[in-house]
């Protein structure tokens, strides 16, 4: 470990840090790496992978991503409006079983690729709905875990952090029982605070008045769902698949 890393959350079994640069710098010390994007990314991985589909991040929705989709045989998601699979979790509720689908999201997609490439660590992606299933997994398998909420985004770019994201770190925590940093203290003292109001705390936070404005308050219902999915999504090459259904 570098001299002077006070950020690394040396001594602990369960670190937390938000965004890109929690990635960047805590991802290598890892063993596996928990991206939470509640509002909608890990949402939207938990109700694919619960139904046997498979996701494919992707940072964002362009040229590329299209490309990508056609050489992995693949669906590309649209648009939330576009009627079809898409960013709303509640667009994902038809999948079927076996079912390719090309997610992209600058927030949680970006994450988990951005996790992938530091390399070494497994990649998992956690929300409210299957923070206990997820949570024994990595009891099960690794001795070093970082969570990363993934926050959202400023006009200007940069890395707004988000309740919601919080509180799906903080389930993680509650349920790992491992030794936690004082960041992920934080973040499961959060969760415990709130646990009971998560549907009104969560259409009430800044990303859920978002998404009500949108018109996608259901969203916001199935993302509060607590510990309702035993889907435990873990990145494979290339693609999310539920690894213990």
């Amino acid at each position: 470990m570098a001299e002077g890393s006070f950020w690394a959350q040396a001594g602990y079994q369960v670190q937390l840090e938000w965004g890109e640069a929690g990635v960047t710098h805590l991802a290598p010390l890892a063993a596996a790496v928990v991206v939470v994007d509640v509002l909608s990314f890990s949402t939207c991985v938990d109700v694919a992978t619960a139904r046997g589909a498979v996701v494919l991040p992707f940072r964002r929705r362009d040229a590329r991503a299209a490309a990508f989709a056609g050489e992995s045989g693949a669906r590309l998601a649209g648009e939330r409006r576009s009627g079809g699979p898409s960013l709303s979790p509640t667009s994902l509720l038809g999948l079927r079983a076996g079912e390719r689908l090309v997610l992209p999201s600058p927030n949680g997609a970006t994450l988990c690729t951005q996790a992938q490439e530091a390399g070494g660590a497994a990649v998992y992606a956690a929300c409210l709905r299957n923070a206990a299933a997820v949570a024994e997994v990595l009891k099960e398998r690794h001795e070093r875990v970082l969570i990363v909420p993934a926050g959202e985004r400023w006009p200007d770019g940069t890395l707004r952090p988000a309740l919601e994201d919080l509180l799906g770190a903080g389930a993680v925590v509650e349920a790992l029982g491992l030794s936690p940093s004082p960041e992920a203290v934080g973040a499961r003292a959060v969760f415990r605070e709130l646990r009971g109001r998560l549907p009104e705390v969560l259409a009430g936070c800044a990303s859920g008045v978002e998404l009500t404005q949108r018109g996608f308050p259901e969203d916001m219902a199935l993302a509060a769902e607590l510990n309702v999915s035993r889907a435990v999504p873990v990145l494979r090459g290339d693609a999310f698949m539920d690894v213990a259904g």
